[in-house]
């Protein structure tokens, strides 16, 4: 017990010390802050920086590829990923020749709830969640505010791709469909609209990340048919699909393959398909955030600069090449264009959609915590390229009449244009389309929440890309 107690005052007194030497450090880079990042550890075998607990999204692969990767930008001669005796539990390990010591971060996997009691109890610094903390989890916390900037943080984007057979007709689905279909209700392709034909159902096996990202979005409480084929891997799963034409399934975006993806809609609404620019934006109807929290500005040194790292470009571009979205800015050519409103295409005529979108917190005109980090990378993308004319587009939800409407869309967009004129940004145009053009069913708090956004268009920018061009190879992406 007593050399218990003597670990953790010694840990309590190692974390405290390498807090002044970052605060005193003159580093100013990345270079002299990978040098300094770890000068305070001792002279001692296994130092373990810190914990992350909860999502197998996000820690079966992506944070333990974050972690490595932050290890070795901050100095460590190499980082290595180890599994323990625990299933869904792993060990990042670096070692840091300076001070001849082994560094360790644990990561655990065994799903968002677990993340929030690990990180109340102080078992981790970290809790991972593909989806936003619930009131109950927020409860454990009295006194803090769990959702503020300093406590939630949004690593990346999780898109899916729901899949057929490229001679399907078919071309689109509401999720409502999608569900049914998977949970066995809806049987035969002809009662959505298809050619006749039962339906085979696809899906990844229980331990994938992309099936708990599917149980998430689309089933809910829904059970899946129970007679459906189960897959290892996305790329097995697309050419099991591609070479069915009865079959449907789904993956994450990078491995569709030969198989063609459906757009998917949410209620009435258009129906879009999956790319970088409609998940990044987070107007594609399977698309979710994904989070890391902390107890507000966390007082371990390591863990701050670790969510910094993952939130630079750096840690985005990783996020990327497992398999998310990232949130790095690119300007790219969005599809049916041309379809349109007449009054959307001349305002918008010779620009370029950027790959972001800013929404608010439910029932505010405060900007929410993804928009008020994506202004910090939006100002910094426009001062590379001072030439361009920004257009800054206002959505919201129906009301009582159409000029109210149009007005609070405007007023949301000049929510956006103020915070950008602080940074020195100036934008050329600030209009308000009211309810025009919504990406969610308008019916209960969600879909409000996601029509309620301002959309950045760009003129004279960089140039730009095809969406699908931003979307990993399978290759690097096998989630």
């Amino acid at each position: 017990m007593m050399t218990q107690r003597l670990r953790f005052a010694f840990s309590a007194v190692f974390h405290f010390c390498a807090s002044m030497a970052i605060i005193l450090a003159p580093a100013t880079n990345a270079e002299e802050l990978s040098s300094s990042l770890f000068a305070a550890v001792p002279t001692y075998d296994d130092v373990q920086l810190f914990r992350i607990d909860g999502s197998n999204t996000i820690g079966a692969e992506l944070a333990p590829r974050l972690v490595k990767a932050w290890m070795e930008a901050r100095g460590t001669d190499k980082a290595e990923i180890r599994t323990t005796d625990i299933e869904n539990e792993v060990d990042i390990i670096g070692y840091h020749a300076a001070t001849n010591s082994r560094l360790t971060v644990h990561v655990a996997a065994h799903g968002s709830g677990t993340g929030f009691s690990a990180l109340r109890d102080g078992v981790a610094q970290i809790a991972a969640a593909s989806r936003p903390v619930k009131s109950k989890e927020e409860a454990l916390f009295p006194g803090l505010n769990l959702t503020s900037l300093d406590s939630e943080h949004i690593i990346g984007i999780d898109g899916l791709a729901v899949i057929v057979h490229p001679r399907n007709p078919l071309n689109r689905l509401s999720v409502q469909q999608i569900e049914r279909i998977f949970s066995g209700v809806v049987t035969d392709w002809a009662d959505v609209g298809g050619t006749p034909g039962k339906i085979e159902v696809l899906a990844r096996d229980n331990k994938s990340g992309t099936w708990d990202s599917f149980k998430s979005m689309v089933l809910g409480k829904s059970e899946l048919l129970t007679t459906a084929r189960r897959f290892e891997s996305n790329s097995e799963l697309s050419a099991a699909v591609a070479n069915n034409t009865n079959a449907i399934g789904f993956v994450g975006l990078s491995s569709v393959n030969n198989s063609k993806a459906l757009a998917v809609s949410d209620g009435q609404v258009k129906a879009l398909s999956p790319n970088q620019l409609t998940v990044a934006t987070e107007d594609y109807a399977l698309s979710r955030r994904l989070f890391m929290y902390t107890q507000g500005v966390s007082d371990n040194t390591y863990v701050r600069d670790f969510l910094n790292f993952a939130l630079a470009n750096e840690g985005q571009r990783l996020v990327a090449d497992t398999g998310f979205v990232s949130q790095e800015l690119h300007a790219v050519i969005p599809e049916n264009y041309d379809e349109l409103p007449a009054d959307f295409r001349e305002l918008t005529s010779g620009a370029q959609r950027l790959s972001i979108n800013f929404r608010f917190m439910e029932g505010s005109a405060q900007l929410d915590n993804k928009a008020q980090r994506d202004l910090d990378r939006l100002a910094a993308y426009l001062k590379q390229q001072p030439n361009g004319e920004v257009v800054l587009v206002g959505f919201g939800d129906t009301r009582k009449t159409e000029s109210r409407s149009q007005l609070l869309s405007k007023l949301r967009a000049m929510a956006v244009r103020r915070e950008l004129v602080r940074q020195g940004i100036y934008p050329d145009k600030t209009v308000g389309f009211g309810d025009e053009l919504p990406v969610a069913a308008i019916q209960g708090n969600d879909g409000r929440v996601k029509n309620r956004r301002v959309e950045v268009w760009l003129r004279n920018g960089y140039e730009a890309v095809e969406p699908s061009a931003l979307i990993a190879d399978e290759s690097q992406a096998a989630r």
